[in-house]
């Protein structure tokens, strides 16, 4: 990696850069363009990468890229352990320090909104906590499925459930438990005063037209069973991982878990991938437009990635006055 001018007085100003994005637009490929232009250490926000054994379906950089690139956050807990948005906001920020004491420049790459929400504005941690009504939740769910109590959410904390996926399991139940047992909204309570960042977001975003993002994820959902997603999925269920476990209820590992219960045939299971990246790319970019402080590049099927690096980073020393 390069060394840049002036990088005792810019850690002084403790700049982290940040690129987000849709799923499926090339954010790793641009990343790992930024990272030859500076010394950075890539720290990952994204929900579904922190898991072990799911690496196809997640699009994980590929191990060449991490071992050239230091990175954070991928790959360090099963799919049964528990990780919430408060967690990786404490986590990302001890490594932050860490890095600084290294000299490097933290660099956040990820489409995990709330994620990157809870690390730059702090998050509200709730000790609230009641196990009778959460062990009725679940009873409630394996019987009348995550559609109904996703309903039920959506009429108590209508905020709460927008900015989840329908699908969350783990969500749905954890606003349900906070309102059944305080009688207010999730959603509310993470408005009470959190810790701020210590550090100076740059946030970039790489965006364009719907057809070519659409392209884009119908080629890599592809790509993904052509290199062996459903031998992934039979290997989490060899290990004895089903899909109550809300890690593999998600995009890419739903369906294939389905199609290998015989309850949709090969055809469907390839286009219910990727009808449904698409829309959770659609709520991704619903997320990521409301924050005013990301700074968006236009890509095109003829954008390069390499010269988008370096001209981002270029904006970068600017904006930090290197």
């Amino acid at each position: 990696m390069n060394s840049i001018a002036n990088l005792k007085e810019l850690l002084r100003d403790r700049p982290v850069l940040f690129l987000v994005g849709p799923t499926g637009i090339g954010k790793t490929t641009l990343s790992v363009s930024i990272a030859e232009n500076l010394p950075i250490e890539i720290i990952s926000a994204d929900s579904r990468q922190i898991f072990k054994y799911l690496d196809i379906g997640t699009a994980k950089p590929s191990k060449e890229i991490l071992n050239k690139i230091p990175h954070h956050l991928i790959s360090f807990l099963r799919p049964e352990e528990h990780f919430s948005a408060g967690m990786y906001s404490k986590m990302s920020r001890k490594i932050i320090d860490q890095i600084y004491e290294r000299k490097h420049i933290p660099f956040v790459v990820g489409g995990s909104g709330l994620y990157i929400k809870a690390l730059i504005e702090g998050f509200f941690e709730l000790e609230i906590r009641d196990d009778k009504i959460r062990s009725s939740l679940r009873n409630r769910l394996l019987k009348e499925g995550t559609e109904a109590l996703y309903t039920e959410l959506k009429k108590c904390d209508p905020v709460w459930a927008e900015n989840i996926q329908p699908n969350d399991k783990q969500r749905i139940l954890r606003g349900l438990e906070v309102y059944l047992s305080t009688g207010k909204k999730l959603s509310k309570l993470q408005e009470e005063p959190s810790v701020p960042a210590n550090f100076s977001p740059v946030i970039f975003g790489i965006r364009c037209d719907r057809k070519l993002l659409y392209d884009r994820i119908n080629n890599r959902v592809n790509e993904m069973i052509e290199n062996g997603l459903l031998k992934e999925v039979l290997d989490l269920k060899k290990k004895g991982f089903t899909l109550e476990l809300n890690a593999l209820n998600t995009v890419g590992y739903k369906e294939v878990f389905e199609y290998m219960d015989n309850t949709i045939n090969y055809e469907e299971m390839v286009e219910l991938i990727k009808r449904n990246t698409r829309h959770y790319a659609k709520r991704q970019m619903t997320w990521f437009n409301k924050n005013k402080d990301i700074r968006w590049k236009d890509i095109n099927e003829n954008t390069d990635f390499t010269e988008l690096g370096k001209e981002m980073v270029d904006e970068f020393k600017s904006i930090k006055n290197v």
